[in-house]
């Protein structure tokens, strides 16, 4: 696997980690929250971040000439 994809995943499981990391009371209640989410709305949550993270590499790409 390219270099670039396991630096990507390390720099995901960092921010990702953040949360639980420094405010660990207010990440268990958003979770708590989510849990209260209708599936369509996770759906389209998940949809948007998706096409968002595709968009940035689609730019950093072509912007890098890869």
């Amino acid at each position: 696997m390219n270099s670039t994809i396991w630096l990507a995943l390390g720099l995901v499981l960092v921010l990702e980690g953040l949360g639980p990391m420094l405010f660990p009371q207010a990440w268990r209640r958003m979770i708590l929250a989510m849990t209260q989410l209708p599936d369509a709305t996770l759906r389209r949550f998940g949809g948007g971040i998706v096409v968002a993270g595709c968009v940035i590499y689609y730019m950093l790409r072509s912007r890098t000439g890869g």
